[in-house]
């Protein structure tokens, strides 16, 4: 069993730390922890001789994984792109020609409620049968007013009516929508509409912990950034960004200066970017499957940035643009094969420092008394075989809150 806990997130040389426990057991009362020992120590608990017995047969129990980024609300894939992408087109390129986010906003803008709860419902059970009890979403697809609200009220809803646990972030600021592109102060206009009109609401119905933002070439600027999230903040929203994706702009910086509770995606920070996330509380949220699904070369410096001292988190990035996977035991396999990352590193990475990145540590992210029960178990030897057999899901049962809410078939 590996339970990760411990005090503050794993950095450096203790992210290896997995806190293992062999013939381990958990005592869950009211869907807490409410014992972890071995399983001598944790059935000699008067307690415990009452309680409903679930043996998992020797398999490698874990915290559940705690997705901190994902764009679950989206009304189709964009498989279109997938060929020109193949075919050698770059993502910005799609981009300037109507494909892209704005080609997912369109498609957005046009489905009912409805659909897209259905849509979302269907890959949070597919979350759920890889071992994910935590999901990070982001509205961004609407950019408009009735358009994102659609999106955060989805959240709450989907929250309600499933049992895993969902962390809504605003982000209205992906990128200036189609109607205010090319017009004199288009981007300073629509930034102007997120402050008076979709915050407030926003923050006053609680729609959403956080404010989010893609600070890069071709969305916003550092500067139109930092007003976004002032403004967030101002309505209880606590910022994180996505920085340093296609180019380098300044926005890990921007992060740490903000206290973001996460800078997501760093393929391109520099040495003095390292150097400052190595001393920072925000967590750097590595994001490979979106290389991976881009055909990029270039991937984060996970290496650089866990010397340094970062707090290294990791997570799906699942959209239908630029990462359409939900399954984290193979984003696991991509920190291990393309970032360099070991098997401890990124199970670490994917669990209690994910939970940092969504201020979440107390509850979820590792196997300690008083946390949520919230178990992810595989049919496997060791825990280095959950990213060695990449592309192939051996999760056997995943628990939230101390109830079965996936199970194998021959469970």
């Amino acid at each position: 069993m590996l339970t990760l806990g411990g005090r503050g997130p794993r950095r450096g040389s203790s992210l290896s730390n997995l806190g293992i426990i062999k013939d381990g057991a958990l005592l869950v009362r009211d869907g807490l922890i409410a014992a972890v020992g071995t399983r001598a120590e944790v059935e000699a608990l008067p307690e415990a001789r009452v309680a409903e017995k679930l043996d998992l047969g020797g398999r490698v129990a874990m915290p559940g994984f705690v997705d901190s980024h994902t764009h679950l609300v989206h009304a189709a894939s964009r498989a279109e792109e997938y060929e020109l992408k193949i075919a050698g087109a770059s993502y910005e390129e799609i981009a300037r020609k109507g494909g892209g986010i704005l080609n997912s906003v369109k498609k957005l803008r046009a489905a009912t409620s409805e659909a897209l709860k259905k849509r979302a419902h269907a890959a949070l059970k597919q979350f759920a049968a890889c071992g994910t009890t935590t999901v990070e979403t982001k509205s961004g697809y609407g950019l408009d007013v009735a358009s994102e609200l659609k999106i955060l009220r989805l959240h709450k809803e989907l929250a309600a009516e499933q049992p895993l646990e969902i962390v809504s972030t605003f982000l209205g600021a992906h990128v200036v929508p189609a109607e205010y592109r090319g017009k004199t102060g288009g981007a300073e206009r629509y930034i102007q509409l997120i402050e008076e009109n979709l915050l407030p609401e926003i923050g006053e119905s609680r729609l959403a912990e956080f404010c989010d933002v893609f600070c890069d070439r071709g969305a916003f600027s550092v500067v139109q950034s930092k007003r976004v999230l002032q403004a967030g903040r101002q309505w209880g929203l606590e910022p994180r960004l996505h920085a340093e994706k296609l180019t380098r702009t300044g926005a890990a910086q921007l992060a740490m200066l903000m206290r973001a509770a996460s800078c997501d995606h760093l393929e391109h920070v520099n040495k003095s970017d390292i150097q400052a996330l190595g001393k920072s509380e925000t967590v750097a949220t590595l994001l490979p499957g979106c290389d991976f699904h881009l055909g990029l070369k270039q991937y984060a410096p996970a290496r650089a940035l866990i010397e340094a001292g970062a707090i290294v988190s990791l997570a799906t990035d699942y959209n239908p643009g630029t990462s359409p996977t939900l399954s984290m035991p193979m984003i696991l396999s991509l920190a291990c094969t393309q970032m360099h990352m070991t098997p401890a590193e990124a199970i670490t990475a994917a669990t209690i420092n994910a939970a940092y990145a969504l201020r979440r540590e107390k509850s979820i992210g590792s196997l300690e008394v008083g946390k949520q029960a919230d178990i992810a178990v595989f049919e496997v030897a060791e825990y280095r075989e959950i990213p060695y057999y990449f592309g192939v899901n051996h999760c056997w049962m995943t628990v939230k809150r101390g109830r079965v809410i996936h199970a194998a078939e021959q469970v």
